[in-house]
């Protein structure tokens, strides 16, 4: 591992105007790292990464390398990119066992963070390096949000987890509520009123989208973000159809087929797939089928009616008549995206959505209601997870500055 990672590290031009710093959303000094490395600085290589991407270990992992980092690098152009993927986790997982840094000193003031996917995770340890005392609520019985419950084992081990919540949140003095969900027996006036200066939230895409065609309701048909969150109990059969071409039908059909199914066929109304190359390749190396231009168009017990589409300009698609053919399956599973749960607009005064039930917020994640903030999925859309720590480093910096500026002037 070691001498392969100074492989790459050693093919890094160093540019002075460095694109992969560019491609990465949140602009990790991808050059400044590697030189590091090649000077045997491992630990201020590691402390940089962490300092500027408090999920590096996990964006190390699961992150669209291609279309970002690696895919702006100019090696990329006439050969191979510098796989930088490689280095990072190289790095943060080394570094990251020597993290036994105890909490700031605290400043005496509590926020609260609701949800602890990405965007959660990361404002809760930006917000105890400022000295607060954070809370996080964590409707499940363990942290990671979609990161535990929605990315597969095999692309992202669980144990980087419970190493998060070791060494970045329970070391710096950061209280987890488990299993607790902010909208029932809690709301967000009962925070206010129990003295939490701020409130950040960051819930998640947690309702599936549903096709809304005749057979949805069947026993055989599952959701793609409920069968990834826990594929154990799930008796599938050996041959599953999987509506939808996104990265999360990549990891939903790569699951099943670890999970004993025998034939897998992901269907897509477009002439191509959503998902990134590398997932896309993955799971045609592990047996999955592609059938392109097909729309669903019922679910019955024996599995689901297609119908033939011409797609147009932007992505825009023409159903062909008498072109419907029923694909045999056992088990169907839907997976085009996910909207947000309204437990918390539907209880707290004040707190605006819009028309996609997704809260409303500004640049810096302010809400229409002063003191709460958030960002993330629940804002944004299912989006990525590093795209989810950059906009909540921008968050944790207003959530710190509102507080600041509510604080009582000194009498003169």
């Amino acid at each position: 591992m070691a001498l392969h990672v100074m492989d790459e590290a050693n093919r890094c031009l160093g540019c002075k105007n460095p694109q992969c710093q560019k491609g990465c959303p949140i602009h990790t000094p991808i050059p400044e790292v590697i030189k590091l490395l090649k000077a045997n600085e491992l630990d201020k290589a590691g402390w940089m990464l962490f300092e500027n991407n408090p999920l590096t270990t996990v964006c190390s992992l699961i992150c669209n390398h291609e279309n970002q980092c690696e895919g702006h690098c100019v090696l990329g152009k006439k050969g191979a990119p510098v796989h930088f993927s490689v280095i990072e986790n190289y790095i943060s997982s080394t570094y990251a066992s020597k993290m036994v840094q105890g909490p700031h000193p605290s400043n005496g003031m509590k926020v609260a963070i609701v949800g602890s996917g990405p965007a959660g995770i990361t404002i809760a340890i930006l917000m105890a390096r400022y000295g607060y005392q954070v809370t996080i609520f964590e409707s499940k019985d363990k942290i990671g949000g979609i990161l535990r419950y929605g990315i597969p084992e095999f692309r992202l081990p669980k144990s980087v987890l419970d190493d998060i919540q070791y060494r970045h949140l329970e070391l710096k003095g950061i209280k987890i509520r488990p299993n607790t969900r902010i909208g029932g027996a809690i709301g967000v006036d009962d925070l206010f009123r129990d003295g939490y200066k701020a409130i950040f939230i960051g819930t998640g895409v947690w309702n599936p989208k549903t096709l809304g065609i005749p057979g949805e309701t069947f026993g055989n048909v599952h959701y793609a973000i409920n069968y990834l969150n826990n594929p154990d109990v799930y008796k599938l059969g050996e041959k599953v159809i999987v509506i939808g071409a996104g990265n999360a039908a990549m990891d939903v059909a790569r699951t099943a087929i670890r999970h004993g199914t025998r034939e897998l066929t992901c269907f897509s109304m477009s002439k191509t797939v959503a998902a990134s190359q590398y997932e896309f390749s993955y799971a045609q190396l592990e047996g999955v089928d592609f059938v392109y231009n097909k729309k669903p168009v019922q679910i019955v017990d024996e599995g689901v009616i297609f119908r033939d589409v011409e797609e147009g300009e932007n992505h825009t698609f023409t159903e062909i008549p008498g072109t419907d053919t029923l694909y045999p399956a056992d088990s169907v599973i839907i997976s085009i995206s996910q909207g947000p749960q309204n437990t918390i607009v539907s209880t707290t005064s004040g707190l605006n959505a819009n028309s996609r039930g997704l809260l409303v917020a500004d640049e810096q994640g302010r809400t229409s209601r002063p003191g709460i903030f958030a960002s993330g999925d629940v804002v944004v859309g299912a989006r990525t997870v590093v795209e989810a720590v950059a906009y909540s480093k921008k968050v944790a910096e207003a959530m710190h500055e509102y507080i600041q500026s509510t604080l009582e002037k000194p009498q003169e």
